[in-house]
């Protein structure tokens, strides 16, 4: 497969990756494979913008609404299943488009991730329910007392990767920041990674649109069906949080709007701050 070539389009949400991945895959004849961690899940749809019945139907995409919710699935599954499905598509296609905003779903295909320890069921439920009953506060301090080195580098508002980092201290007895060694598998194609990027105001404009469209669409409802399962790790996102909030009355459904637009600029940005910082990323203007 040396002469295969994974073209891998990365950039913030709502920046236009679903169109440009569809034209690049129908200019090589080939599919799409979705690096988009909220887009796998079958219960999830119109606030994780999964691309349309009509989008799905111009070229073949993979990982797109293929497990559920309440499946416990992980960046080192996503990585060994991806790679598998790579081989038969590259036995197929000299060239396979991935596209999507998940950093680390992408870096573990390009590179690899470090081996670390699922946790027990029983363990992620407790850290679970301490995030429900004593809220992120609390998991931010047991994170400081346990690894001060990566609570100095995680992103404290991200509930998902704060439990994960406490899931590995707890499971080994060792700092998370230990066993991260960043490994760097060589792949056995050529990988082109791409950022597609527009200006600040103008990625915020589709945001703030995306966010009205969403609504209009029925995200309410979408919201409402999934409120019962809201502790679900699938469900610690920007969309379905704040509607969330509105459910249990901690505010009003304009706010919770209002903050939906809010988040989903911030996760824009740390989205952008993380894709800088990245080796080897050729960028692309809309």
């Amino acid at each position: 497969m040396a002469d295969k070539v994974l073209k891998v389009l990365e950039g913030p949400t709502a920046v236009g990756k679903t169109a440009l991945a569809i034209q690049w895959a129908k200019r090589y004849g080939t599919e799409i494979v979705s690096a988009d961690s909220r887009q796998f899940y079958r219960e999830l749809n119109i606030g994780v913008a999964r691309p349309s019945d009509a989008e799905l139907a111009e070229v073949p995409h993979h990982f797109i609404a293929c497990k559920s919710v309440e499946e416990y699935y992980s960046v080192s599954r996503y990585e060994e299943e991806a790679l598998a499905l790579l081989e038969r598509l590259f036995a197929r296609y000299d060239t396979v488009v991935m596209a999507g905003g998940s950093g680390l779903y992408v870096n573990a295909v390009c590179h690899g991730i470090d081996e670390l320890p699922d946790p027990s069921p029983a363990l992620r439920q407790e850290l679970k329910d301490l995030l429900q009953e004593k809220g992120i506060g609390y998991l931010q301090e047991r994170l400081k007392e346990l690894d001060p080195v990566f609570y100095e580098k995680i992103d404290l508002q991200n509930s998902v990767r704060l439990r994960r980092a406490l899931e590995v201290c707890l499971t080994t007895g060792k700092p998370y920041s230990s066993l991260r060694t960043n490994p760097r598998k060589q792949r056995p194609f050529i990988i082109e990674r791409y950022v597609l990027d527009r200006p600040k105001e103008e990625l915020y404009h589709r945001i703030n649109l995306r966010v009205d469209l969403m609504m209009q669409s029925g995200l309410l409802d979408e919201a409402k069906a999934l409120y019962p399962h809201r502790a679900l790790n699938a469900l610690q996102t920007v969309g379905y949080r704040e509607l969330f909030d509105y459910f249990d009355g901690k505010i009003s459904l304009e706010q919770a709007v209002t903050d939906i637009k809010t988040h989903t600029r911030r996760y824009a940005k740390r989205q952008l701050t993380w894709l800088r910082a990245q080796e080897n990323v050729a960028w692309i203007e809309a």
